[in-house]
This record gives C-alpha cells, structure tokens and sequence, in this order.
C-alpha cells in the first residue's frame, strides 16, 4: 500500500481522485484548505508530506484570469517541490488540459506555464492531460445568471471527473517513467459545449444560447480544434448524456 497526498483534495476532480485512491487500497493524505493544508502559503504542508511517496496535484486557480492564474501554479509547484523534496517524496503526477501547447492566453496559457514550472523542479513529474469536465458545463451555467445563457459553441470532447481520476492514479501508481508523448485522457466522442449545456439548460430550466466564442482566449484555434484530444488520447465514457442521466 502506498501513501499518496493529493493536492486540491475537495475539489471537483480532488474529491473523485481521493475516493479512487481508498478504493484501490491506498492510504490517502487530503490536502486542502479545509483540511488545513495550503500549498500557496505552506500551512501545514510539510506535516502532510511526511512519509507521502507521490503527490497527486488537482489543485487548481478558481478564476480564468491569467495573471493571477500563474502566479497561483508558480507558487504552489514551487511549494510542492521544495516540501516534497525535504519529505522524501518520490514524484509529483499533475492533471493538465489537453492542447495547452497551443494556449496564447487566458487559463490555459497559465496551465501551460503550471506544466512548465512543474517540470523545473527537482522531483520527476508526470503530466496526465484532459479534456473539458462534464461538470465544467454546470460550472458554465452557473457563472451566468437568468434564463437564458450564452454558451461557445466549440467542440470539446467532455470526459468525466471519475473517469480523468482512475486514469490519474493508474499514471501515479505505474511502474517507470512514461516516455512521450505526454498521456491524455478524453471522453468517448467530440461534443458542442453549447449543445451540451443546453441538455444540462433544459433540467435547470434555462435557455442556452450558442455564440461563436469570440472574445475568449484563442477560440479561434478552438474552432479548429487545437483543444481536441490527439490521435494517442486514451477515449473513455460515459458521453455528456450517459453521465447527465445519472446525476441527481
């Protein structure tokens, strides 16, 4: 049985990556606010890393504004590495988003900068990329209020949380060092955002509106589907409707 901390423990992704490290058997050290663990300040960090062989890193920035986006994974890839590596911390395995390569701007641009600032430090990192969450739709929906919503009609090919956190901890948990490419984790087939938020639109009872995406970061490459998975992405349901039926 290993021992994992995970960083962003009661997040939307943290809290699927915990259940599936206890269901495999491992012992799990939540990190969070709430448990009194901050990776940007380092409360509490170093007590939780004791004895921890792999941190598993979901944390994640709770806007899209880019500055104050990097300067969250700055620190909290700075913090990991310099605690993990007084604790004896073997490796750091990250979720990213898939395509961040070709980010210009916006959260995925700070994504990028996460990976790269990760891959710096002193412990060996592996880098899982996924695509869009289902539950990044409802997130979307709730950022607006009334009812009618404006959604980007851009593809995505929406993976569940559950789904990105099995793959997550089979990545942490895999024998040797995964050479490149770099792994990515998508769902079953590509799917219009707006079309999506508008079957999660109709349970609520709000109107979604497809808009062209103009005025996002890079939506234009979006379009295109710079943000797509590539050919090597591992594809793993449920679809967006398969996982909506089973939400309350």
């Amino acid at each position: 049985m290993s021992k994992f901390a995970v960083a962003g423990a009661t997040g939307r992704l943290g809290r699927h990556v915990v259940d599936v490290l206890t269901e495999r058997r491992h012992q799990v050290v939540p990190m969070s606010r709430a448990t009194g663990v901050d990776i940007v300040t380092g409360e509490g960090l170093a007590e939780a890393l004791a004895g921890v062989e792999v941190v598993i890193d979901v944390a994640s920035w709770h806007a899209s504004e880019q500055e104050a986006a990097t300067d969250f994974f700055r620190t909290s890839a700075r913090n990991l590495h310099e605690y993990g590596r007084k604790a004896g911390v073997a490796q750091i395995t990250v979720a990213s988003i898939i395509g961040v390569g070709n980010a210009t701007g916006g959260f995925l641009a700070a994504k990028k900068a996460h990976e790269e600032l990760l891959l710096s430090g002193p412990l060996p990192v592996r880098i899982l990329r996924a695509a869009q969450f289902h539950e990044f739709v409802g997130q979307l929906l709730d950022w607006q209020q009334g009812d009618v919503a404006y959604m980007p009609a851009l593809p995505s090919q929406l993976v569940a949380c559950r789904t990105v956190a099995e793959e997550l901890a089979g990545l942490a948990t895999a024998p040797g060092i995964p050479g490149p490419p770099i792994p990515e984790i998508a769902g079953p087939r590509k799917e219009i955002l707006a079309e999506a938020a508008a079957l999660l639109g109709a349970r609520r009872g709000v109107k979604v509106v497809g808009v062209d995406g103009s005025g996002m970061p890079d939506a234009e490459i979006a379009a295109k589907g710079a943000f797509l998975p590539s050919p090597h992405a591992k594809l793993a349901g449920p679809t967006f409707q398969e996982w909506l039926d089973t939400q309350p």
